[in-house]
């Protein structure tokens, strides 16, 4: 083991230990700085004399082979993370990353259902089955309190408080949060509750909320395809996935005039300016709205002539 596989294995273990961050962030975190010694290894760089233009040519390459905005932002971000550590152990004086910017991750904006679409989605499962009525109780929570995927498969019924409106989660990091649910999620959850999942549960003893047809709880692959495949019978397969539901949760209570720090305690950010992408697609939309009616906007200009001012 080298030095910086060294480096990488202690940072994880700080990260796991004292951090608390869940097994899936350290995979990704992990992923990334994977990619990071290979492209050390592979010119010959060592990760502590490092210097910026280095640094940068490894996003530049990111770049070059293909890599999303997104991806690009999270690669820097591990970075920066990875060498505050080192600079923490006194295993280096500098930071090599301190000084790149982030791509602007909101040029790529959230996918998102509208409020008729959502309406669709929420008449697909079929009520008259226990697996309908399963579907429809997990599609009608996850757009009423943006739950993660992650969130949904672990839920269990002790995390359900039914006479108050809201769940309880272990969200990222370990980090605990109450959010509220409306009534219609209320009416479809205690329908699922009482009727279809004992039917589902069958001999199996688990206090899992979300079942498969053998009583097990929810993989992340499972709820994946199930909402996939209604994606397919509503007509938006590239579109709905289940955090297409967190996205619609956020931008219609945003639409509706919900606070951004009540939208980031909801949906568990740690910081606000994670939620704030929310703003631009807030944005975007009356932006689009303009172009399409304003008489005198770029899009619209022309479109009836003659037309007379009526206001």
């Amino acid at each position: 083991m080298n030095e910086f596989e060294t480096d990488v294995k202690r940072y994880l273990a700080f990260l796991q230990m004292e951090k608390g961050l869940s097994e899936n962030t350290l995979i990704s975190y992990k992923q990334g700085l994977d990619k990071f010694g290979a492209y050390l290894q592979e010119n010959k760089f060592n990760h502590i004399d490092l210097s910026e233009n280095q640094a940068l040519d490894f996003i530049k390459e990111e770049s070059r082979q293909g890599s999303s905005l997104s991806t690009q932002a999270h690669l820097i971000s591990i970075l920066k993370s990875f060498y505050k550590y080192l600079l923490a152990e006194d295993k280096m004086d500098y930071n090599p990353i301190s000084n790149i910017e982030s791509p602007k991750k909101w040029k790529t904006l959230p996918k998102y259902l509208t409020i008729d679409q959502v309406d669709q989605l929420m008449e697909l499962p079929n009520m008259a089955t226990p697996i309908g009525q399963r579907d429809k109780a997990v599609l009608e929570l996850m757009y009423a309190s943006g739950l993660r995927i992650s969130e949904v498969t672990t839920l269990k019924k002790t995390n359900i408080y039914m006479d108050d409106n809201f769940v309880r989660v272990m969200g990222k990091g370990s980090k605990e949060r109450v959010i509220p649910f409306g009534e219609k999620a209320r009416e479809f959850m205690a329908g699922y509750l009482a009727g279809a999942r004992p039917l589902l549960l069958k001999k199996n003893m688990n206090d899992y909320v979300f079942l498969n047809h053998h009583g097990r709880p929810f993989t992340r692959q499972g709820l994946w395809k199930i909402i996939k495949g209604y994606a397919r019978t509503l007509g938006v397969p590239a579109t709905l996935t289940p955090h297409t539901l967190r996205h619609s949760f956020a931008t219609h209570l945003l639409e509706k005039g919900a606070d951004l720090r009540s939208i980031q305690l909801m949906l568990g950010h740690a910081n606000i300016s994670t939620t704030e992408i929310y703003t631009y697609v807030a944005k975007s939309k009356v932006k689009k709205m303009y172009d399409r009616y304003h008489p005198r906007s770029s899009a619209s200009a022309g479109a009836e002539p003659g037309g007379k001012n009526t206001g």
